[in-house]
């Protein structure tokens, strides 16, 4: 239930962008549409609005998925991917799981982080206006599955998220996640992707891994 101190806006309503921005760089939270599904954002690049974010949204303390407002930001992020794969992050709904170099961003993930490059919507939007990465795990407890609507996610968080923008109901699939971590090509979740355009977007690239 929506509690007085948690603002709910429209994703239409003109101000919905710049009020989520601005929570998110005073270190709150956010839930909103994303490119998939309901997530659950925070500035990736607080440390403290992570560590909140883990015990709020994942007490297991798996990294969370970043996703980036344009491509330099991989770099940024101190992330390794070879040049043919990044035509990757043009894909809508898939998330790539990147090998880091160094301890940069630790809190994101210490040798790997999942990275994906949202290209329409609100979060797109967003992403443009905040101009810095977000971490955006689904919008639910751990273990409980994702929030379809707002009025799910006002359920599961209250008033320990400050701004909700309602996209309406959303019945996509997550992301799909793929690693490029080694050598080849490993699925680690088939998820908005068909099967079969999977194949297509892979199959110029490296081998898959078992």
């Amino acid at each position: 239930m929506q509690r007085r101190s948690s603002k709910v806006v429209s994703e239409r309503d003109p101000s919905s962008v710049r009020l989520a921005s601005e929570v998110l760089l005073k270190g709150g939270f956010v839930v909103v549409p994303t490119d998939t599904i309901y997530g659950i954002l925070a500035d990736a690049l607080n440390y403290e609005s992570i560590l909140r974010l883990q015990r709020l949204r994942r007490p297991s303390r798996r990294p969370f998925l970043v996703l980036v407002p344009d491509i330099f930001w991989v770099k940024k992020l101190g992330l390794v991917v070879e040049r043919e794969h990044l035509k990757l992050l043009s894909v809508p709904g898939l998330t790539l799981v990147l090998r880091k170099r160094g301890g940069l961003h630790h809190w994101l993930g210490r040798k790997t982080i999942a990275v994906r490059l949202p290209r329409k919507g609100f979060i797109f939007r967003l992403l443009k206006e905040l101009g810095r990465p977000v971490v955006a795990p689904s919008a639910n407890p751990e273990g409980k599955p994702p929030a379809k609507s707002i009025e799910k996610a006002l359920e599961y968080f209250g008033d320990e998220v400050s701004f909700y923008v309602d996209g309406g109901r959303i019945e996509r699939r997550p992301s799909t996640v793929i690693s490029l971590e080694g050598e080849g090509i490993e699925i680690l979740r088939s998820g908005i992707l068909s099967p079969d355009s999977l194949k297509r977007v892979l199959k110029p690239l490296q081998p898959f891994r078992d």
